[in-house]
């Protein structure tokens, strides 16, 4: 079966669709620009199914990889024979493939081997026809002078090691006990002995068992994470009994002394050898479903945040807070650039000098907006912003601030402020997150924004192709102002990269900004094939050409100049005038290469040039009563903003300094099987308190409203 009909029938989709898709990705195409400009080619396949397709071939790929190593091995040792070879070809996964090869593979000495050099081999033979002939007699005749077989139980117990390989090897045997792992199993986690004081974070794991293939990932995860730290031991087992009676239905034939023999062989080869192997088939298995749960997890989370409300261009003052060593205190134009830093002391009993500065900065700024991190002192640094009476159109916002410590030291802050030091870079960072998340949050590594689940334990490449995809979808989904955007938010854009990036930067630096998007081929390295797969995602806001402003392709700029001209109206007028697209009649223009689809998002463009597709940005502000854990008390309720989703709840910030979890039992008044259906990160949200343990610092919440 060829691998698009493979991917099609999976998928659900048309081999001409899948074809489609394998054709532009090998073609060089990314997949933001073929699902927003070649939907006629794939269907109005979205990004999600395009990045599955892709990853599927890049499955099957490995597959054929793996299939031809192995073949080339079985030709080499000349053990391949027609019937092999078919087994081989047919097999339609790495875990069959593997099962069928099982047999073949080059292996360490074993009992069975070292049994078989000893000529044992037909004994083995022997015992598996089960005859009623006596094994001990049969078994005699092997007994050598040289004294490689000393005894008859010599004799016949490496005729067993034969059997129980031979059965370990089977690729039928394997795959009835694995469905039977997967079955039936249960994961069983308990405490190493003289572990439990230095892992009571894993108290919960000490004595659990559950059914393993229905274990939510962030328990797979959790007791996985306590056997890698040395505290608990993981099984994966099912009852023994029920896998010893399927084996031995299989090979055992009948009560005859030979019969028993090889009933000794199964207990051996299952407990020996079979149960081991599947087992850790399994937890390799669990592992991997439950890293792929967590990272879609984190994935969807990070989409969230990156596509919240920004605030967009305001005249900026940004605070890092902190107690002992004062508030960092940094104004920014309305493009995000530095203007001043200062240091000032508001918690220190006179907050007189502080509010000084404050007021003269906001005087002398013409300031918009405030953004004050939430971290230490966030709280107390809003209060005392809150008292200076500033004009009520200024609005004070309280930002995550999370990861922000991070790229103050980062070679990117670093460069960015040669000549300043992490806690200004910091300040800037919250300013900008304010102004706009996407621009600012895709200079961090996307695993220390701190929206994942177990992100230390899953799959390190898996999580970093996740979380790149979905950067590059959200940077591509909002579009990138060319003559503004940093190096690192450029590299996000579709045919983009790093080096084109800074060489974009550097042009611009040197030569003014871009006028037309015509000028991008001006850009070393930047040719015809970038260009093709850029220019629709980069937007350049003040271009005398207005089609450049928007998010139409160039491609596309003939089709609608004749689409203007054949209302009587400039595309300036078109682009400007309420109802002037209804006037287009988009069925005139459907061609063999232009379709309905792409008709459609050209009106829509036209209707709406350069639209950003996020929300619009709505203040939020925590209970000015609530400052500190300790003011909490069941029953309260209190306005919040989700930080978190995870599989097993929400957490939410709601002004205290420590995030809350709303259990996925307490997100709604019914049964809820994924948080995500309820919550998405940076969702505001009235909570009520449940419980407050002070000491342990642990805050449960609750958003049922009976």
């Amino acid at each position: 079966m060829e691998t698009i009909d493979i991917i099609s029938s999976e998928m659900k989709l048309t081999t001409a669709q899948v074809s489609a898709v394998v054709q532009l990705l090998e073609a060089g195409a990314t997949i933001p620009f073929i699902a927003r400009y070649r939907k006629e080619r794939t269907g109005s396949l979205d990004e999600v199914v395009i990045a599955g397709i892709r990853d599927r071939i890049e499955q099957l790929t490995a597959l054929a990889s793996r299939r031809e190593a192995i073949l080339k091995s079985l030709t080499e040792r000349d053990l391949l024979t027609p019937a092999l070879s078919a087994q081989i070809q047919t097999a339609v996964s790495l875990t069959q493939l593997e099962d069928r090869y099982e047999k073949y593979r080059p292996k360490k000495r074993t009992r069975a081997q070292m049994a078989r050099e000893k000529g044992l081999e037909p004994l083995a033979a022997f015992l598996l026809k089960q005859s009623h002939q006596d094994p001990l007699l049969a078994a005699k005749k092997y007994i050598s002078a040289g004294k490689a077989v000393e005894s008859v139980e010599q004799a016949l117990a490496g005729a067993r090691d034969i059997v129980a390989e031979g059965i370990a090897e089977d690729a039928d045997t394997r795959a009835g006990i694995r469905k039977l792992f997967v079955d039936t199993a249960q994961i069983h986690s308990r405490v190493k002995k003289g572990k439990e004081a230095e892992g009571i974070k894993f108290k919960d794991y000490f004595d659990w068992s559950e059914k393993a293939f229905a274990a939510p990932s962030h328990r797979i995860l959790a007791m996985l994470r306590g056997h890698n730290e040395g505290i608990v031991s993981v099984h994966v087992l099912p009852d023994e009994d029920r896998a010893l009676q399927r084996i031995e239905h299989r090979y055992v034939k009948n009560q005859s002394d030979s019969a028993r023999e090889i009933q000794a062989a199964v207990r051996d080869s299952y407990k020996r050898l079979l149960s081991k192997t599947i087992e850790k088939e399994c937890i390799k298995e669990l592992k991997a479903t439950a890293d792929e749960a967590a990272i879609g997890v984190f994935a969807s989370n990070l989409k969230e945040l990156l596509l919240s409300a920004p605030l967009g261009q305001k005249k900026m003052l940004a605070i890092d807070p902190g107690f002992r060593t004062g508030c960092k205190v940094v104004c920014l134009d309305a493009q995000g650039q530095l203007l001043h830093h200062d240091v000032i002391f508001p918690h220190t009993g006179n907050d007189d000098p502080a509010r000084k500065v404050i007021l003269t900065l906001v005087k002398k700024y013409q300031i918009e907006a405030l953004a004050v991190g939430n971290g230490t002192a966030g709280r107390e640094t809003e209060a005392f912003l809150k008292k200076l009476n500033l004009d009520s159109h200024i609005p004070l916002v309280m930002v995550d601030e999370s990861g922000a410590s991070i790229y103050s030291a980062s070679d990117v802050a670093r460069e960015e402020f040669p000549d300043h030091d992490i806690t200004v870079r910091g300040a800037v960072s919250i300013g900008r997150r304010l102004m706009d998340p996407l621009a600012e949050l895709v200079k961090l590594d996307p695993k220390s924004i701190g929206v994942g689940q177990y992100q230390h334990d899953v799959d390190p490449k898996l999580l970093k192709k996740s979380l790149d995809d979905v950067v590059v979808l959200c940077v591509n989904r909002v579009g990138v102002e060319a003559n503004t955007a940093s190096r690192e938010l450029l590299a996000r854009v579709s045919g983009l990269n790093d080096t084109i990036a800074a060489n974009m930067v550097r042009f611009r630096n040197e030569n003014g900004p871009f006028r037309s998007r015509k000028a991008f081929m001006k850009v070393p390295r930047l040719g015809p094939r970038a260009f093709e797969q850029a220019a629709g995602f980069l937007r350049i806001h003040n271009a005398p050409l207005p089609l450049d402003r928007s998010g139409i392709h160039p491609e596309s700029y003939g089709l609608v100049e004749r689409m203007a001209e054949d209302i009587g109206m400039d595309i300036e007028a078109v682009m400007n005038h309420p109802g002037a697209v209804e006037k287009i009649n988009l069925k005139r223009y459907v061609t063999e290469t232009v379709g309905m689809p792409t008709l459609t998002d050209i009106a829509r463009e036209l209707s709406n040039p350069g639209r950003d597709p996020r929300k619009e940005f709505q203040a939020f502000a925590f209970d000015d009563t609530i400052h500190d854990i300790k003011d909490l008390v069941p029953g309260m309720k209190v306005p919040g903003i989700v930080t978190n989703v995870t599989a097993f709840g929400a957490f939410v910030d709601i002004g205290v300094h420590q995030d809350g979890l709303v259990h996925i039992s307490q997100l709604a008044d019914r049964f809820v099987k994924d948080p995500g259906e309820i919550v998405v990160v940076r969702q505001v949200v009235t909570v009520t308190v449940l419980d407050v343990d002070v000491a342990r610092k642990r805050i449960a919440l609750s958003m049922k409203k009976i």
